[in-house]
C-alpha cells in the first residue's frame, strides 16, 4: 500500500520543505561553481531581486539549452506579433543562459529562473509584472503558477510533455497538489495525444487540454558556418561518428566497447558530453584508453587523432553537419535520451539507446519510418556503426527518411500563436 500522506502532500507541505532545503540549493549552486563558475553568478535573481521592467512584458520560460533551442522559434514569433511588449527569457542553467544571450543578445531579456518559494515568486512577479507566462514541457512550479493565477496573470505550460514514467511518480508522490497546480494553469499545450490523455489522468480540465503538436518539428535548425568550417578543417576527409549530448557513465560504455572494435573500421570519434563542467573528466577518459585525442579549442587537426573533444558552446548543429552518423547521448543511461530531431532536420542518420522515454513518441516514429536505428548497449551500437559505414546505401536512407519526418510534422508555433493571441 502507497503511504497516504504522499498522495495528500498539498503546497503548504511542498514549501515547507522547499524553505527547508533553500540553504542547500543555495550551497549547491556554490559546489558546483567549483567546476563551473558561472554557477556562482547572479544568485540574487534565483531569489527574486530584479529590476522592474517599465514595459509590458511575455514572459517564457526554457530550463537549459534543449529548451531554448527548441522555443526558438515560438520566440521568434511573439517578437514579430507583439512588438509593443517585451519578451522575458528565463533560464535554471548557465548555459541556458549563455545560449539565450549569444542567439539574442538584446532582442530579449533574459533572467534566471527564481527558486519556487512563495516570498521569492512574489517579489520577482511583482517586479517584472509579465501579461503572460509561458513553461516549456515539465516545468509544474506549484508556487509560481499559484501566484500567478492570484494576480491574475494568465501561465500555460506549452510543448508539454508526460512519460508513462513520470505519470507514475506524480500520482505516487503528489497527486493532490500536481491536480490543484494544473487546474490553476490558463491552458496545457500538449507535444501529442499521449502527453495530453495523461495531463487529463492527472486532473487538468479536459476544457484546458490541447494537444497542439511539438515546436521542436518547428525549429529551423542551422549550423554556423564559420563554425562549421572551423570543425569540418579538424576533421577534414575523415568518417565522423559524433556522440552528442553524452553523460557520465556513458562515454565509459562507449569507449570500452570502442576498444573491442577498433581496427575493423576507422573513423573519428567526436564526444560533445552534454555539461561542459565534465569536459576535462572526459579528456582524461578517453586518454586512459590509450587513445588519441584533440580538443575543439586548440586542434587545427584531426586526421592522426582517435577521437576529437567538442569543448566548444553553442556549435551542436556544426558538429552534427560534418558527422556521417550521429549517436544521442542519455540513452544508454536512465536520462531519458536528448533531441533527436536536429539530426533529422539535417538528414543524418541517428543512433539512440534503450532508454528515450523523454523522446518517447518521436524516437517511435523515428523507428516506425526507418529513419533511426535503436541499440540495447554500446556492443549493439559499434556493431550497428560499422555495418552502416559499410552500407552506404542504408546510411542516406536513414537520413533521408529523417529529414522527410521532421518536414511533415511541422505546424506547432502556428498553433500555439493562436492560442496565446486568445488569452492575451
Amino acid at each position: 500500500m502507497k503511504p497516504l500522506y504522499h498522495r495528500q502532500m498539498n503546497r503548504t507541505l511542498y514549501s515547507l520543505i522547499g524553505y527547508s532545503l533553500l540553504p542547500v540549493l543555495i550551497i549547491r549552486l556554490l559546489f558546483k561553481s567549483i567546476k563551473a563558475s558561472n554557477y556562482r553568478q547572479r544568485i540574487y535573481e534565483r531569489l527574486g531581486f530584479v529590476k522592474k521592467i517599465p514595459m509590458p512584458v511575455i514572459w517564457i520560460h526554457c530550463v537549459s539549452v534543449g529548451e531554448f533551442r527548441a522555443s526558438i522559434s515560438l520566440i521568434d514569433t511573439l517578437i514579430k506579433q507583439y512588438s509593443n511588449h517585451r519578451i522575458l527569457v528565463t533560464s535554471t542553467t548557465p548555459t541556458g543562459s549563455d545560449a539565450i544571450k549569444q542567439h539574442y543578445h538584446n532582442k530579449v531579456l533574459h533572467l534566471y529562473f527564481p527558486f519556487d518559494l512563495g516570498f521569492i515568486v512574489k517579489r520577482y512577479i511583482k517586479q517584472i509584472k509579465p501579461e503572460l507566462c509561458i513553461l516549456m514541457e515539465t516545468e509544474i512550479w506549484p508556487n509560481l503558477i499559484h501566484a500567478l493565477k492570484k494576480n491574475s496573470i494568465p501561465s500555460i505550460l506549452v510543448n508539454a510533455r508526460m512519460s508513462e514514467r513520470s505519470l507514475k511518480k506524480y500520482q505516487q508522490f503528489a497527486a493532490s497538489l500536481v491536480k490543484q497546480t494544473l487546474n490553476n494553469l490558463s491552458l496545457v499545450a500538449t507535444q501529442n495525444q499521449n502527453s495530453a490523455d495523461r495531463f487529463i489522468q492527472l486532473g487538468a480540465p479536459k476544457n484546458k487540454v490541447v494537444n497542439a503538436g511539438n515546436i521542436k518539428f518547428d525549429q529551423n535548425p542551422k549550423s554556423n558556418n564559420l563554425a562549421t568550417t572551423a570543425i569540418g578543417k579538424i576533421t577534414q576527409a575523415r568518417t565522423v561518428v559524433t556522440f552528442a549530448s553524452t553523460h557520465e557513465g556513458e562515454e565509459k560504455n562507449i569507449l570500452q566497447s570502442f576498444s573491442t572494435f577498433k581496427g575493423k573500421t576507422d573513423f573519428l570519434l567526436v564526444f560533445v558530453p552534454r555539461h561542459p563542467e565534465r569536459f576535462n573528466q572526459v579528456e582524461k577518459l578517453i586518454k586512459s584508453y590509450d587513445l588519441t585525442i584533440e580538443r575543439r579549442s586548440s586542434a587545427r587537426s584531426a586526421t592522426q587523432a582517435d577521437a576529437l573533444l567538442g569543448d566548444s558552446m553553442g556549435e551542436m548543429m556544426s558538429y552534427f553537419e560534418v558527422s556521417d552518423i550521429v549517436f544521442m547521448g542519455g540513452s544508454l543511461n536512465d536520462t531519458g535520451g536528448h533531441n533527436m530531431l536536429e539530426p533529422a532536420a539535417l538528414s543524418k542518420p541517428i543512433i539512440f539507446g534503450p532508454t528515450v522515454f523523454n523522446f518517447a513518441e518521436i524516437s517511435a516514429d523515428l523507428l516506425e519510418q526507418k529513419a533511426s536505428i535503436q541499440v540495447n548497449n554500446a556492443d549493439e551500437l559499434f556493431e550497428q556503426i560499422t555495418q552502416l559505414l559499410a552500407d552506404k546505401k542504408q546510411l542516406k536512407s536513414l537520413g533521408d527518411n529523417a529529414k522527410q519526418y521532421f518536414d511533415s510534422q511541422q505546424g506547432a508555433v502556428n498553433r500555439l500563436s493562436k492560442l496565446i493571441a486568445e488569452i492575451i
